[in-house]
C-alpha cells in the first residue's frame, strides 16, 4: 500500500509531496518532494496516529446517566456508586458490542491504538465465567472487529479500598487473588494467538487502594516485564487514605518501594507535590492524562507546567470514555492548566508551538505506554497514521505548526479523513469502514441494558 500525501509531520520536519509505503503494517519506506503513483491513496496531510492509552470501554454506555445533582455535593466517590450499580446488570455481549463502538469511535477521532484498562472479569456476584478470560476475549473480538491495535491490560483488583478493605457490590466483579490474576494472564495470552501481531498485553494493577504491597511486589515480579499501568494520586480523599494506611503519599510511596521505570504508566497522578512531580519525570514513566474524564470528574488539574519542565512523558487516553475526542482531550488539557493558571500558552517548554508540543509529545508517550514502536512516522515503526484535512475550514487558514495549534484548538474531529492502525486502512472519508454493522449492534446491546436498568 502507498499514500501520497501533500504534506506530512516527519522526525526531520514537515516535508511536501511525500509518499510512504506500507508493507505488512510496517512504513517500509518515506519519499519527500516525490510524485504520486496512480494507485496511491491520495491525503492532504498525515501525522503520526496517536495510541489512546487508558480506557474503560464499558463505561460509554453511562455517558449521560450521571449528570443529575444528588443531594449533598456530587463527587467521583457518588459518580462510583452509580457505576457499581450500571455493573449490575452488564452482559459479555453488551460487553463486546460496547467496546467495538468505543474503539471505532476512537479510530474515528484519530487514534490508531488503545489501552484497555480492563476490569470487570467475573458474572455478575463476583462468580467466575468457566473461561476465566470470557471477558477479556469480548475484548479482543471488539478489537478485531475494528482493526484497532490493542493493548490489552488486565487488571488486578483485590480489596475494596485502603488497608485491605473487603470487596462488595459491584467491585465483586472485578475481584482476583494474585494467583487467579495470573491464571487469567494465562488464559488471556493462549486466547491472544489468533489476534494480529501487533496486540500487546500488559498488567494493570488498579491502585495502591484496591491491591496492597505485598500482592503489588508479587505481580510485577511475576509479569512486570511488559507494561505496567495503574491509577494513582486522582483524588485528595485517595492521597489521605493511603497517607494513613502506608504512611507516604501514593507516587511517593510507589516510587520510594517499586522500581518504577519507563514500561510503567501512571494513570492521572493528578495531585502530586513538586518533589514527586520532578521524581516521577526523572524515572522515565509516562503519565497517562485523561483531561475530559478528569474534568467530569471533578479530579482537578495536573501539574503540567513543572513536569513538562523535567521532560517528564506524558499521553493521553479517554478513560470513561463520556466523550471521545482526540481534538477536545488536547485542548482540555491545556485550557485546565491556563484556569488555573491565569495564562495562556502554559504547555510548552520556552517559545514554540503549544498544539506541537501536546500533539507530538502525546504520540510519543502514548506508544512508549502500549509498548508499540509507534508515535512517529519513520521507517520500521507501525503504520499508526492519521490524515487531516487542512481545507477545510476550521483549518484552512493555518501553515506550518499552525496545523498543530489549529487541530488543537481550533478544530475538531471532523478534520480526520483517513486513519491507519498498524498498516490497516480502517477510517476512510472520515468514516469507520464497519460503522454500519457496528452501530448496530450497539444500539441493539444498548436496548437490552437500558431495558434492563428500568425493569
Amino acid at each position: 500500500m502507498k499514500i501520497f500525501s501533500n504534506r506530512a509531520w516527519l522526525p526531520s520536519g514537515w516535508r511536501e509531496n511525500v509518499r510512504v509505503s506500507l508493507d505488512q503494517g510496517v512504513v517500509a519506506g518515506i519519499e519527500d518532494n516525490a510524485t504520486a503513483g496512480a494507485a496511491d491513496i491520495r491525503v492532504d496531510t498525515l501525522l503520526p496516529a496517536l495510541s489512546n492509552l487508558h480506557s474503560h470501554s464499558f463505561q460509554r454506555a453511562m455517558a449521560g446517566m450521571t449528570e443529575f445533582r444528588a443531594a449533598g455535593q456530587d463527587s467521583f466517590w457518588t459518580w462510583r456508586t452509580l457505576m457499581y450499580r450500571f455493573l449490575d446488570h452488564l452482559t459479555p455481549d453488551h460487553m463486546e458490542a460496547i467496546a467495538a463502538l468505543v474503539f471505532m469511535e476512537m479510530q474515528e477521532a484519530g487514534y490508531a491504538s488503545v489501552g484497555e484498562f480492563h476490569y470487570v472479569h467475573h458474572q455478575q456476584g463476583g462468580h467466575p465465567y468457566d473461561d476465566r478470560a470470557e471477558l477479556s476475549t469480548r475484548i479482543l473480538a471488539a478489537a478485531a472487529q475494528t482493526g484497532i491495535g490493542l493493548t490489552h491490560l488486565p487488571v488486578l483488583y483485590s480489596y475494596g479500598g485502603a488497608n485491605k478493605a473487603e470487596l462488595s457490590g459491584g467491585q465483586l466483579r472485578f475481584g482476583n487473588s494474585v494467583e487467579d490474576f495470573s491464571e487469567l494472564l494465562g488464559a488471556v495470552e493462549a486466547a491472544m494467538t489468533a489476534m494480529p501481531s501487533d496486540t500487546r498485553l500488559g498488567i494493570a494493577p488498579h491502585s495502591l487502594r484496591a491491591t496492597a504491597p505485598d500482592d503489588l511486589a508479587e505481580v510485577v515480579s511475576r509479569h512486570g516485564n511488559g507494561p505496567i499501568h495503574i491509577h494513582i494520586a486522582e483524588q485528595p480523599r485517595e492521597v489521605s487514605d493511603i497517607v494513613d494506611w502506608l504512611g507516604e503519599r501514593p507516587v511517593q510511596w510507589l516510587l520510594k518501594h517499586q522500581d518504577v521505570k519507563p514500561n510503567w504508566c501512571l494513570i492521572h497522578a493528578t495531585h502530586m507535590t513538586q518533589t514527586e512531580t520532578a521524581s516521577l519525570a526523572k524515572s522515565g514513566a509516562v503519565v497517562g492524562l485523561c483531561p475530559i474524564t478528569e474534568a467530569n470528574l471533578g479530579d482537578g488539574p495536573f501539574n503540567g507546567p513543572a513536569y513538562l519542565g523535567a521532560a517528564g512523558a506524558f499521553g493521553l487516553g479517554s478513560d470513561s470514555n463520556i466523550r471521545i475526542s482526540l481534538t477536545e482531550e488536547l485542548r482540555t488539557l491545556e485550557y485546565s492548566q491556563r484556569l488555573r493558571d491565569l495564562c495562556r500558552n502554559v504547555m510548552v517548554n520556552g517559545a514554540g508551538s503549544v498544539g506541537k508540543t501536546l500533539y507530538l509529545g502525546a504520540a510519543a508517550g502514548g506508544a512508549q505506554a502500549l509498548n508499540r514502536k509507534a508515535g512517529k512516522l519513520e521507517i520500521g515503526c507501525l503504520g499508526d497514521l492519521v490524515a487531516i484535512d487542512s481545507t477545510h475550514p476550521q483549518l484552512c487558514a493555518l501553515h506550518g505548526d499552525q496545523l498543530f495549534d489549529g487541530l488543537c484548538f481550533a478544530a475538531d474531529d471532523r478534520v480526520v479523513s483517513d486513519v491507519w492502525s498498524a498498516g490497516c486502512h480502517m477510517v476512510k472519508d472520515g468514516r469507520h469502514i464497519q460503522r454500519d454493522r457496528i452501530t448496530a449492534n450497539y444500539c441493539r446491546a444498548i436496548r437490552d441494558l437500558t431495558n434492563a436498568l428500568n425493569a
